[in-house]
């Protein structure tokens, strides 16, 4: 049996007593030595968590008490080690930023589409453009066969990649998807607000797409944010690595590279003066 249960998720519902509820969250992730971040604000929360499996039940049990929490659903993952080095429970303005005021996900969603029912529009040749709303250093890891790319280094850039697109997208279907759908919560509604008629958001991102679907109409691994840094369709960690100097994440080719050298650089920052 596995010694570490990860759990990842989030929830857009309003939270209030936010020092309350960090000082009572951090209590119970002390006790149960839990690593992770526990993001809270007052429009939600956001969590990567790791610990045995008594432990984090305990701390599921606790946030489902919550008014607007009562049906949280994290997502999990399995590992010999625990994934993240500490825990960490702040409060924040949102529970992924974006920088826009005016958009709420709890009140305002965009619709959601199963990746049952992707994989299926995929399987028909459904004329759809996929949207990848993820930075470019995590799309090279892979993503969906002719997604379109966001083109950003930052999500908080999403709002200008959007005024990039072309008029004639206003109209057309568009499935947007990131990692775990958090940050397709927020692009999906500003899309709307933008003028696009006809948009679905991957409901569970990527991972759930893999756990539903495999690696079907998928090229690649998909990057994750921690120890892991990328797991295959069958959400298994991959040799991926991240360079020590520059973060950037490094496929196994990557690291064959000469310009490869542990704890020092890569092919993607050797010979610069400064990491970006």
């Amino acid at each position: 049996m596995p010694a570490f249960i990860n759990l990842s998720g989030y929830k857009f519902t309003p939270l209030d007593d936010l020092p309350a509820l960090r000082e009572r969250l951090r209590l119970i992730a002390h006790a149960g030595k839990l690593r992770g971040t526990i993001l809270l604000s007052p429009e939600g929360i956001n969590l990567f968590v790791a610990g045995t499996r008594a432990n984090v039940d305990l701390l599921l049990t606790e946030l489902r008490t919550l008014p607007g929490l009562e049906n949280l659903t994290p997502k999990e993952s399995e590992s010999a080690e625990p994934p993240f080095n500490r825990m960490l429970v702040k409060i924040k303005k949102e529970i992924i930023a974006f920088g826009v005021e005016g958009i709420d996900p709890a009140r305002r969603p965009t619709a959601k589409l199963s990746a049952g029912a992707l994989k299926q529009w995929l399987d028909k040749g459904r004329p759809v453009t996929l949207l990848d709303t993820r930075n470019d250093y995590e799309v090279r890891m892979g993503t969906f066969r002719g997604a379109l790319r966001a083109g950003i280094d930052h999500f908080r850039e999403f709002p200008a990649a959007v005024g990039r697109l072309p008029a004639a997208m206003k109209t057309q279907p568009i499935v947007m998807f990131c990692t775990g759908g958090i940050r397709c919560e927020k692009a999906g509604p500003f899309m709307e607000r933008e003028g696009f008629q006809n948009v679905h958001q991957l409901d569970g991102g990527i991972l759930k797409y893999f756990e539903e679907c495999g690696g079907a109409h998928y090229e690649g691994e998909c990057f994750v944010f921690d120890r892991r840094v990328g797991v295959d369709p069958a959400l298994r960690e991959t040799d991926s690595k991240l360079c020590f100097n520059c973060q950037t994440p490094l496929t196994t080719a990557e690291q064959r590279d000469p310009h490869y050298v542990p704890d020092k650089s890569c092919p993607h920052c050797f010979g610069r003066d400064s990491t970006p």
